[in-house]
C-alpha cells in the first residue's frame, strides 16, 4: 500500500472512532455543568455511564458479526451519522436526568459500531510493518475525545453552556464522512477454526481488560468532578484533564510503534501498563498539584493506553476474523465500562473520591495480574498447537 493510502486509512479510522466515542467523555468532561442544571450527583453520573457501557457490552457481539457481514465501509458511516444525531439531541432535548439517560443509552451501539467496522479496516487494508502503530493510533482517539471534552470546559460550557458543546460536537461529527477511509466491503471468507483461537485465554484476558477499564473509566469521567472537589478550579480541572489526554494519545501511539518493532510479547506489555498504572491511580487519592499531575500522567500514560496494543495483539491471533475476535475482548471492556462507573460514583459519593481512586488502583494491579494469567493460557495453547501440528506431519 502506498504511503499516502496508510495515512489516509489510519486518519479514517481515528475520525471515525474519536466522533463515535466523544459522546460519553463529554458527558463526563460536563458534568459539573450539566449536573447543576439536570440536578443529579457522582452516584447518578456514574450509573449513567455504566448503562451506557452495559449497553455496549451487550451489542459488542452482535455489530462485530454485522460488521463483519456488511462490511467496514457501511458501517463506519452508519456509525457516525448516528453518534452525530444523537449529540444533538442531547444538546437539544434533555429536561431532566431520566430524558438524558435515554438518549445517551440509545446512541450507545454508534460506538460500538465506531470502534470495530476501525478495526476491520485496519486488519483488511493496513501493511504488516504498519499494523500496531494504526491500531496505536487508532485507539489515540479515546484520549482525544477526552481532549475535546476537556477543552469544552472552558471554551463552551463556562461561557455559551453545556448544550451548545453538543450541539458543536455533532457538527465536528460530520466531517468524520470526509475523512473516512473506502474501507471494506461484505466479508466473504471461510469461517476460521474455532480451536485455532485461544478462545478461552482470550475470555481470561478479556475478563482482566474488563477490570482494568473499570478502574481506568474513572478517568475520562471523574477527573474533573474529582479535582472540584479536591478545591482545584472547574477551568483548571478541565485543563488538567487535557494534559492527561495528551500523554495517553502519545503513549497509545507509541505503544503501537514500538509493537511494530518486537516479534511478540504484546499481551506481557499490556499487563506492565495496567500494573504501572495502578501507581497514578493511587497518587490521584493524595491531595496536592503535584501528585494531581504525576497521577493524570501515569494513569492515562500507562494505565489507560494498552487497549490499542491489546486489540492489535488479537487481531493479529485471528487475522480471518479481526472485527468478531475484538469484539470478544471489547466485551470485556465494556463490561468493565459498566461496572466501574457505578462502583466508583457509589464511593465517591457514600465514601470520598479518595477511597474511590484507592479502591481503583487496587482492581487495576489485579488487572494486570489477570492479564500475565492469560498470557501464559495463550503461550500453552501454542505449545499445545505446535505439538499437534508436529504430530500430524510424523504420522
Amino acid at each position: 500500500m502506498a504511503e499516502q493510502s496508510a495515512v489516509r486509512v489510519g486518519a479514517g479510522a481515528v475520525a471515525i472512532t474519536t466522533s463515535t466515542v466523544l459522546p460519553v467523555f463529554l458527558l463526563g468532561a460536563l458534568s459539573v455543568q450539566i449536573g447543576a442544571e439536570l440536578h443529579f450527583d457522582p452516584a447518578a453520573l456514574g450509573l449513567v455511564v455504566a448503562l451506557y457501557f452495559g449497553v455496549s457490552a451487550l451489542a459488542s457481539l452482535p455489530v462485530g458479526k454485522l460488521v463483519e457481514r456488511w462490511g467496514s465501509r457501511r458501517t463506519s458511516r452508519v456509525a457516525v451519522c448516528g453518534a452525530a444525531g444523537f449529540m444533538l439531541l442531547t444538546g437539544l432535548v434533555p429536561w431532566n436526568y431520566a430524558s438524558l439517560v435515554a438518549i445517551l443509552l440509545c446512541g450507545a451501539w454508534c460506538n460500538v459500531m465506531g470502534q470495530l467496522s476501525s478495526n476491520l479496516t485496519l486488519a483488511r487494508s493496513m501493511p504488516e510493518h504498519r499494523m500496531g502503530l494504526s491500531f496505536g493510533v487508532k485507539q489515540a482517539s479515546v484520549p482525544l475525545a477526552t481532549l475535546l471534552a476537556g477543552v469544552a470546559v472552558p471554551a463552551v460550557a463556562l461561557t455559551v453552556g453545556w448544550r451548545w458543546a453538543f450541539v458543536i460536537a455533532a457538527g465536528l461529527a460530520l466531517t468524520a464522512l470526509a475523512a473516512a477511509p473506502r474501507g471494506s466491503g461484505p466479508a466473504t471468507r471461510d469461517r476460521a477454526v474455532p480451536e485455532d483461537r485461544a478462545t478461552g485465554a482470550l475470555a481470561v484476558i478479556g475478563a482482566a481488560a474488563g477490570l482494568g477499564a473499570a478502574a481506568a473509566t474513572g478517568l475520562g469521567i471523574f477527573l474533573v468532578s474529582a479535582a472540584v472537589d479536591q478545591g482545584v478550579d472547574p477551568g483548571t480541572a478541565g485543563f488538567v484533564l487535557t494534559l492527561g489526554s495528551v500523554v495517553g494519545l502519545v503513549m497509545r501511539m507509541l505503544h503501537g510503534y514500538l509493537a511494530d518493532r518486537r516479534s511478540g510479547a504484546h499481551i506481557a506489555f499490556v499487563a506492565g501498563s495496567l500494573l504501572s498504572g495502578a501507581v497514578g491511580l493511587a497518587l490521584l487519592a493524595v491531595p496536592g498539584p503535584v501528585t494531581l499531575i504525576a497521577g493524570v500522567v501515569l494513569g492515562f500514560g500507562l494505565g489507560w493506553s494498552w487497549p490499542g496494543l491489546l486489540q492489535y495483539a488479537v487481531v493479529r491471533l485471528n487475522p480471518s476474523a479481526p472485527a468478531a475476535a475484538t469484539a470478544i475482548v471489547q466485551v470485556g471492556v465494556y463490561a468493565g465500562g459498566f461496572v466501574g462507573p457505578i462502583g466508583f460514583g457509589f464511593l465517591a459519593t457514600h465514601a470520598s473520591f479518595t477511597v474511590a481512586w484507592f479502591v481503583s488502583a487496587a482492581a487495576m494491579l489485579v488487572a494486570g495480574a489477570g492479564v500475565l494469567v492469560g498470557r501464559r493460557m495463550l503461550v500453552a495453547h501454542r505449545v499445545a498447537q505446535e505439538r499437534r501440528s508436529a504430530s500430524a506431519i510424523a504420522s
